[in-house]
């Protein structure tokens, strides 16, 4: 069985590559813009190719039996329409529910006659590293409401629950809503940190406006969203669920993944 994984050298499509060597798939094929600057292992076919230039993508589809599909959404019709083409009968897609952005990848493969598996994912534990300059310098986070809460997800666990779906049977046809497996408030995030890296650190609660201007030179509109997301968890948070510990044994608390990364936060 001939697997792709697209966005091979991506935050998420690398660890999906890893995560299928250690599973064992003896028939991997990873795509990549620029296979000159990848360190597969050897066992690992990398092929030239992105998802933002379709016309890239036929050759790399050629003889596939299950894909993982990285996030495009300029190209996601043209990308989906190759797929059916090669006749691939399983796409394993990261993607969202009618919420988020990434909701049109899950409607483009459903309108598709390929089978499909969703992942709909919320937020990624590795945001967190967008505080890692504010604790560094400051020793302090500026943010509106330190009681909203979510149930962010590592981005290990999202690929590692990929590979299993990509080796295995029985998720056509299904959608799998992944998160971590705990809720947790922004306050308890900060504290999970203050303890990985030993140092004491302060929730500094400031109007939404403030986040709002620090956030938009590099969101732009998205920042006034993200806020608001903000607000509405704070009375309704993100509640986790246990589909990863389900389908892979095991699932990363944030406890976990800031003591492996708290050097970022030093």
């Amino acid at each position: 069985m001939k697997i792709l994984v697209t966005g091979a050298t991506g935050n998420i499509g690398r660890k999906v590559v890893d995560h299928l060597v250690n599973l064992g798939a003896d028939d991997i094929r990873a795509l990549s813009n620029h296979p000159e600057r990848t360190a597969f292992p050897p066992e690992v076919e990398v092929v030239k190719g992105y998802l933002k230039r379709p016309s890239s993508l036929p050759a790399a589809f050629e003889g596939v039996d299950r894909v993982y599909l990285a996030p495009s959404l300029e190209t996601i019709t043209d990308v989906v329409d190759l797929v059916s083409r090669a006749g691939i009968p399983h796409v394993v897609d990261l993607s969202g529910d009618e919420n988020t952005n990434w909701h049109p990848i899950a409607q483009a493969v459903e309108k598709s006659d390929v089978g499909w598996t969703h992942l709909w994912t919320g937020e990624f534990m590795e945001n967190s590293t967008d505080w890692a300059e504010q604790i560094r310098t400051t020793g302090a986070v500026r943010e509106p409401y330190p009681d909203s809460g979510n149930a962010p997800i590592a981005m290990d666990d999202i690929a590692r629950v990929a590979a299993n779906i990509l080796v295995s049977e029985g998720h056509l046809g299904k959608t799998y809503n992944l998160t971590g497996p705990e809720t947790i408030t922004r306050a308890q995030r900060l504290q999970y940190l203050a303890d990985a890296i030993g140092r004491e650190l302060e929730f500094v609660t400031v109007p939404p406006e403030e986040l709002i201007a620090l956030l938009e030179p590099a969101m732009g509109d998205y920042a006034g969203y993200f806020v608001n997301g903000l607000a509405t968890r704070v009375d309704q948070p993100q509640l986790a669920t246990t589909t990863v510990a389900d389908l892979t044994g095991h699932a990363t608390t944030f406890k976990a993944w800031a003591t492996a990364n708290a050097d970022l936060f030093r």
